[in-house]
């Protein structure tokens, strides 16, 4: 096996590291029912979730809804919510820890590139893993957009100090394989996520994994 150059890796947040489908979708519903609209099942919540808070209510709002005043008013009752209740259901996905406290034990620097607003990825990251040295935490904030951009993806590099080459970009959907891309580091695509192989293939994705631990064994590392 030709093992990958890695001396960093990027992680996206939802549907790579945390499983927090189900607090996102109790949360948006929970909005949209108190304005009077319908629900959505989780997997509708698969496809909303992944551009920033702003973007799924207004996927998840009826088309004759989304008017500037109501998405408004979703935004701000969304993110309310959700800081009551963000870790509720929320988990880590199984093999996560053991992956990254080998990487971390291999020297191999890991960062997170999320596009949950920055204050809420650090709660998440802070909260799931308390004894993880993560080098870079970066979710959404004034002057980093939203992910494919590359700007988050290119700040994290500088602030490692590695080339993109040298950096694995892990996350489970097109938007991050696109992202890295973007910015010339190796895509690879977390199947455990929110999303499908073909959306991830068709992205760029160089690899394809079904578990946390076969990321060590692309990179020459296993447990």
């Amino acid at each position: 096996m030709r093992f990958i150059k890695c001396l960093a890796v990027i992680f996206d947040l939802d549907g790579t590291l945390l499983n927090t489908l189900k607090d996102l979708t109790d949360c948006h519903n929970r909005v949209l029912e108190s304005e009077g609209f319908p629900p959505h099942p989780d997997t509708s919540y698969k496809y909303f979730v992944g551009d920033g808070a702003r973007k799924c209510v207004e996927r998840a709002l009826p088309e004759t809804a989304r008017t500037e005043q109501i998405i408004n008013r979703c935004v701000k009752a969304q993110a309310k919510d959700y800081a009551d209740n963000w870790h509720v259901a929320t988990e880590e996905y199984e093999g996560i820890t053991s992956l990254l406290k080998e990487l971390s034990r291999n020297k191999i620097k890991i960062g997170v590139l999320s596009n949950k607003d920055h204050h809420f990825a650090e709660l998440c990251i802070r909260h799931f893993f308390p004894n993880i040295a993560f080098d870079v935490i970066q979710g959404y904030m004034h002057g980093v957009p939203h992910k494919p951009d590359p700007t988050g993806a290119r700040i994290i590099a500088e602030k490692m100090g590695v080339k993109c080459q040298e950096i694995i970009f892990l996350g489970d959907s097109a938007m991050d394989m696109s992202t890295a891309v973007a910015v010339n580091m190796r895509g690879i695509g977390a199947l455990w996520g929110f999303r499908t192989d073909g959306e991830l293939i068709e992205a760029g994705a160089s690899a394809l994994i079904e578990t946390p631990g076969q990321l060590l064994e692309l990179i020459g590392h296993p447990i």
